[in-house]
């Protein structure tokens, strides 16, 4: 997310930017046959992605098949999440152990999580993504530091970032503006919190959070979420993650309060994604041409299925395994590695994490139709 932060001149139009540069798409091969994916698929899917862009020695990913540079800040706690929804599928203890491996990749590369040190942490969302993620790994670990940490960041964020005055959460450091990519992403931390701990405190920031975002970050009569609201402009750019935090921090509202109409909202978020930002056959947007974006739909898979699962919202899953039977009908035959893009064949040359990653996600989340 850094560096198409640091210009600032659209005002944070996108948390996600580019951070590699060239190696353009090799000749696409032709599409692999129409496939029903299975339990082993999944299995698959993770060990390719590990396979060629996990290393094991700085336990982090790399950003693109090339294994020269470790991929963005950020990403790397959305491939902790894909660590562990994949050991919450399997429940094999080699899962169990990367969980362990991941976060003591971040604590060497990331100044042990010293939220303080403004080289490493310069962008408030970028924080909240790991804060997410430390809270996610105590429950799964029963590991103390864990939580002490992510409850150490989320105060950090929190007295920083929260507006007493005006409301909602700063996205930068400069406080140019207030996204999305802050705002729900901190009613899930606090409601992670709020979980593990039982502190009200957590749920009261988490309704003053998510009340504001409904009312400066939504449009109600669409289910569409803007991706920022500048000086009390709501910037109307669709993208999936925004969507898929939308629908998560709401389906883990209703679930603490039993309020109807966060699932109600949660539901619109969700079909407004299905059927306008997804073309005619229901896939998703092809997000990330090369760049960090490519990432955006593991985190809306990650949410949508909070939805299905602990919203009762069967109903979507139909429309989640299409669009994993099509990326992996499109995998790369020889590689094994997903793409951005599920309508089209994985282009050979180097590819990036990012834009390989959502399509594992999607098939560790989401049971296959057998």
């Amino acid at each position: 997310m850094k560096k198409m932060f640091l210009l600032l001149v659209a005002f944070a139009s996108l948390s996600c930017s580019k951070s590699d540069t060239g190696g353009g798409p090799s000749p696409e091969p032709p599409p692999l046959p129409v496939v029903s994916y299975t339990a082993k698929d999944a299995n698959a899917a993770f060990n390719t992605f590990n396979a060629v862009f996990y290393s094991t020695k700085d336990k982090l990913y790399y950003s693109t098949t090339e294994r020269k540079d470790i991929g963005s800040i950020w990403t790397q706690a959305v491939y902790w999440d894909l660590v562990m929804n994949t050991w919450k599928r399997t429940k094999d203890p080699a899962h169990l152990a990367m969980i362990t491996d991941v976060y003591q990749g971040g604590y060497n590369r990331y100044d042990k999580f010293n939220w303080n040190n403004r080289t490493v942490w310069f962008i408030h969302d970028d924080m909240m993504w790991w804060i997410i993620s430390l809270a996610r790994a105590h429950r799964i670990t029963g590991n103390e530091d864990y939580l002490a940490s992510s409850i150490a960041g989320f105060q950090r964020v929190w007295d920083e970032s929260y507006d007493a005055e005006g409301g909602g959460m700063w996205w930068d450091f400069n406080k140019t503006g207030k996204n999305s990519c802050i705002n729900y992403p901190t009613v899930i931390a606090a409601m992670t919190l709020y979980d593990i701990t039982g502190e009200t405190a957590y749920l009261d920031k988490a309704k003053s959070i998510y009340s504001w975002g409904l009312a400066n970050l939504y449009d109600p009569a669409k289910g569409r979420v803007a991706d920022n609201n500048v000086n009390g402009n709501k910037g109307w750019s669709d993208y999936t993650y925004n969507q898929g935090t939308f629908i998560g921090a709401a389906v883990m509202l209703y679930k603490a309060t039993g309020e109807q109409s966060y699932l109600d909202n949660a539901k619109q978020a969700a079909d407004y994604t299905k059927n306008v930002m997804c073309d005619a056959d229901g896939i998703l947007p092809a997000e990330g041409d090369w760049n960090e974006q490519g990432v955006l739909k593991a985190i809306f898979g990650h949410y949508l299925m909070t939805l299905v699962n602990e919203g009762g919202q069967a109903q979507y899953l139909p429309w989640v395994r299409h669009n994993i039977n099509t990326a992996w009908g499109n995998r790369d035959a020889t590689r094994g590695i997903t793409y951005r893009n599920y309508k089209v064949p994985c282009p050979g040359g180097v590819v990036q994490s990012y834009e390989a990653s959502s399509a594992v996600m999607l098939m560790q989340v989401c049971p296959p139709a057998e």
